[in-house]
């Protein structure tokens, strides 16, 4: 369907529509030749080669990222696309949960690129959709993709809340509060392997709750049995609450943030309600490693925030990595299990393993790779989207 009666167009420079035709989702402002004197931000765009031929259609953003894509044939960004588009990325997550054992609620419905919706995220949490937008466009059409996520999931969702204002570019220039924009609910409690969690959909990080690590929560529940465990990091207790189920001996979980603490401590509660051998501690985890016990503990986890959220940073943030690491490894008790995570989208895999590769050099201990983690397969990567790939993790054996 042809769409050229509300979208803007954007003209390529010559040479400049190749990543376009590998199907790669962002065009950088560098790229652009020419584009309409009454574009704004949030805009619908049809893009085109310096020939004149059609590439794509997709919202516009002044910034370095100047167009995310979201259709490569040339149809109409309305609420039937909406549709489409949520109820694709919702038979997927059919298909990976269909064989599911155990009681799960809360998973990502919707990725971003990785669901060929660019810009938008999507959480769920029992009845409870949390939906943030990372671009203009996405936030002007928020209402319409709340509509389309009640239509597609049908009775599964009653509520979808907003989420965007730590998010969106220029958030400044936005009215949007954050809220519920269909529906209400008070019950903020979801069920991920049958083990329950508070989620702070309202100030919490990102959604509330970071659904991408499952499946490393799963493997720390494996290795958890009889073992000393240290969660940095730690947020909500995702990992600490997966260890206690794991059977492990104690559980110290450790996160600057008191009210992630606050949090951990409910989540621990709500599963373990007579429990004595878990702690949270209110501490900067550089400062816990530090005065920390040597070969106290023989399972240690680091999932630290990002520490580059722009090229720019990675350098300082491998520092950081490898630091973090360092101290890890050197303090843990031989025969110990690390688990250590990157979240930086900036950071690539092998950046990330040569950090770590050069903590354990410093740290003068013997060290090898048991597993090598990703991110949860709700959080699917577009293949012509490498940069979708933006959790790292290594399960490491310290002698």
């Amino acid at each position: 369907m042809n769409n050229s009666n509300k979208a803007r167009k954007i003209t390529l420079k010559r040479g400049k529509d190749a990543s376009l035709r590998r199907f790669h989702p962002w065009i950088f402002s560098g790229a652009i030749q020419s584009y309409d004197k009454d574009i704004v931000d949030g805009d619908v765009v049809r893009v085109f080669s310096s020939d004149g031929e059609y590439l794509a259609t997709g919202h516009y953003q002044r910034g370095s990222i100047a167009v995310r894509i979201l259709s490569f044939d040339d149809e109409e960004i309305d609420k039937e696309f909406w549709k489409r588009r949520i109820a694709i990325a919702s038979e997927l997550r059919h298909t990976i949960f269909y064989n599911a054992t155990k009681e799960t609620n809360m998973y990502r419905l919707v990725h971003g690129e990785g669901d060929n919706l660019s810009g938008l995220i999507v959480d769920v949490y029992g009845e409870t959709a949390v939906m943030q937008a990372h671009s203009t466009g996405i936030h002007r059409s928020r209402h319409d993709i709340a509509e389309a996520i009640v239509d597609v999931m049908q009775e599964k969702i009653t509520s979808v809340y907003y989420k965007s204002a730590t998010t969106l570019p220029y958030a400044e220039e936005s009215e949007e509060r954050d809220g519920f924009l269909i529906g209400k609910t008070q019950e903020n409690v979801a069920i991920e392997n049958g083990l329950k969690f508070a989620i702070d959909w309202e100030k919490g990080q990102k959604t509330g709750f970071f659904v991408d690590q499952r499946g490393n929560r799963n493997l720390a529940y494996q290795y958890a049995k009889g073992r000393k465990v240290l969660n940095m990091f730690c947020y909500t207790g995702g990992f600490s609450v997966y260890a206690l189920s794991g059977g492990a001996e104690l559980v110290h979980s450790v996160d600057s943030s008191a009210k992630a603490i606050d949090i951990t401590r409910q989540n621990i509660d709500l599963n373990f309600p007579d429990i004595t051998v878990h702690e949270a501690y209110a501490e900067d985890a550089f400062k816990f490693l530090q005065r920390m016990e040597p070969e106290f503990y023989d399972m240690i986890i680091l999932d630290p925030p990002a520490f580059a959220k722009h090229l720019n940073a990675v350098k300082s943030a491998l520092r950081g990595y490898t630091r973090l690491n360092a101290q890890a490894i050197a303090k843990i008790a031989h025969g110990g299990i690390l688990f250590t995570f990157s979240c930086s989208q900036a950071v690539n895999k092998e950046q990330f393993r040569l950090a770590v590769f050069t903590a354990a050099a410093e740290a003068k201990r013997k060290v090898r790779i048991l597993h090598q983690l990703h991110q949860a397969p709700d959080h699917p990567i577009n293949i012509y989207h490498p940069e979708g790939e933006y959790l790292k993790g290594l399960v490491l054996y310290v002698e």
